[in-house]
């Protein structure tokens, strides 16, 4: 599909949304592309980050209300891959490696949303977010916005904007700690590449469960959570990559992770 656009290079993959005449609002066929992109970069061992993006200028403004108004109203909220199952859940979240929003223009609606899900965020001095769901009748439809935004910035500034609508500026962003940095539209795509970096460089394996563990510990009461942190921390002592970080650390040179 030409309007998602996937690609790997140095185990850091790539997603971009690719239909500017539209600032990238998505069909439902470039949803389930977008789903499956994210899901491939979460089972392949050669991937370490994943950056989500756009094309210059624009993030994503969305669903796209036409293709939307085609479809029935006990259709509207259901989303299928190109296997024709139905799809749910926090997709970004859920993805093992750590996901990277690059957002350079608007981000509204289900874009928005797709912010809230990263695990980082960077943006350039033009972007901006828009969670505008109200404005048209609705929640925020990934549940990102309800659940994560406020856990984020804080209750009373996600209430704001949830139940205005109205814009969060690049630089209000930064300063509510949203985005790590908002920077020259012609600095970001090298920003946001060394940020991807930095994190491949760690183990895939560690980052894996550092991620689960955090989502997890949301929910989870402080017992629960230490037990899972010892699970982890005993399958991390038995990995290829902790024996690879100690050994690189004793030999002064950069560590080789294999993810194992």
């Amino acid at each position: 599909m030409r309007e998602i656009r996937y690609d790997v290079a140095d185990g850091v993959a790539t997603l971009t949304i690719d239909r500017p005449e539209k600032r990238n609002a998505m069909t439902y066929a470039m949803l389930a592309e977008f789903e499956a992109s994210v899901r491939r970069a979460s089972e392949d061992p050669d991937v370490r980050a994943l950056l989500v993006t756009g094309v210059p200028g624009s993030f994503c403004a969305g669903i796209d209300l036409a293709d939307l108004a085609g479809r029935s109203p006990d259709e509207r909220g259901r989303v299928e891959d190109r296997d024709g199952q139905r799809t749910g859940g926090l997709l970004l979240v859920d993805c093992a490696k750590p996901v990277i929003a690059t957002v350079d223009g608007p981000a509204v609606g289900m874009g928005a949303e797709w912010t809230v899900q990263a695990d980082l965020r960077i943006a350039s001095t033009r972007a901006s977010f828009a969670w505008n769901f109200g404005r048209r009748g609705l929640v925020p439809d990934t549940g990102a916005g309800s659940y994560l935004l406020p856990r984020q910035i804080g209750l009373a500034p996600a209430l704001r904007l949830l139940f205005t609508g109205e814009k969060l500026p690049a630089e209000e962003a930064k300063r509510l700690g949203y985005v790590l940095d908002a920077v020259d539209p012609d600095d970001l795509p090298a920003a946001a590449l060394d940020l991807a970096r930095a994190t491949a460089a760690c183990s895939p394996y560690a980052n894996a469960r550092t991620k689960r563990l955090v989502y997890d510990g949301l929910t989870a009461d402080l017992p629960a959570h230490l037990a899972a942190t010892r699970t982890a921390l005993a399958e991390c002592f038995a990995s290829a990559d902790h024996a690879e970080g100690v050994a690189a650390f004793l030999e002064r040179r950069a560590p080789n992770f294999t993810g194992r």
